[in-house]
């Protein structure tokens, strides 16, 4: 019997599985979820740094457990294991990292990228990348499964929504080719490895206030209304000040004090 995988196109622009095993990245034809392969080899005592990635992902999860799937080979879909040897105070410093690594190395490829609040990645004002950051208990300790998602190759009418986009359609507005997914995916690990690693080596000297400010440039929530729904379904409505030293987001509401938020969906109300 034959699968259903198997019937499926070619890929245009595929991977190269040899040319990314030398930084440790493991390619998957195709599965469920990268995020559930490596939280159960992170089980299994898998090193830091293995990343797998996969040309197709069917069952994949955004924040907020929202589904998210794309046509086979149009999009970036991998995930890297992490064991923070950090403060637990500093964790939720993570996630804002991972977007910051994902905007910094599009920055580099030509593609002026900006942060929504936690860490999705948005082009001009529509999302390109999506970021699940999932914590993961084994017997070397706690570690932390990365989760990326970046659009590639979706035409304009392959987007599932209006408020998303891709690089191929950027690219076109752009003038600029579509990156190689191969080179693009080696851009973002060591940019992520390396941002990590920065950030991890110099808690003890002030990697957090760094990592606050360089999030805090390329961070498009900062200086916008908002309307935030937050997790005991209330909304919180006011103009986004600042990100404070937990990363959490301050929002300004019309009257009464700051608000500090760890945790909601942000909308942007209104226009940078």
């Amino acid at each position: 019997m034959t699968d259903a995988s198997d019937q499926r196109p070619p890929v245009d622009n595929p991977l190269d599985p040899g040319r990314l095993a030398s930084l440790g990245v493991e390619v998957l034809p195709h599965t469920p979820s990268t995020n559930a392969v490596l939280a159960e080899r992170a089980r299994e005592g898998a090193p830091e740094g293995l990343v797998v990635a996969t040309e197709h992902q069917t069952a994949g999860r955004g924040r907020l457990d929202r589904t998210w799937e794309t046509p086979a080979g149009s999009a970036l879909t991998f995930s890297a294991l992490l064991r923070p040897e950090v403060p637990p105070a500093t964790w939720p410093w993570l996630p804002l990292l991972t977007g910051y690594a994902v905007a910094k190395a599009l920055a580099g490829a030509g593609f002026g990228a900006v942060l929504k609040w936690p860490n999705d990645v948005l082009i001009g004002d529509r999302k390109v990348a999506g970021i699940l950051v999932e914590r993961v208990e084994t017997p070397e300790g706690t570690a932390a499964v990365v989760g990326i998602g970046l659009n590639v190759l979706l035409a304009a009418q392959e987007l599932p929504v209006p408020t998303a986009t891709s690089l191929l359609v950027e690219s076109e507005g752009l003038g600029h080719p579509v990156p190689d997914r191969t080179v693009l995916l080696a851009s973002l690990v060591d940019t992520l490895l390396e941002s990590y690693g920065a950030w991890q080596a110099g808690v003890e000297d002030g990697s957090v206030a760094r990592l606050r400010e360089s999030y805090t440039r390329v961070c498009g929530t900062v200086g916008r209304d908002v309307e935030v729904s937050l997790p005991d379904g209330s909304r919180l409505v006011g103009r986004a000040t600042s990100i404070d030293q937990h990363g959490r987001l301050v929002v300004a509401p019309a009257a009464g004090p700051e608000v500090p938020v760890g945790a909601g969906d942000v909308v942007h109300v209104r226009p940078a």
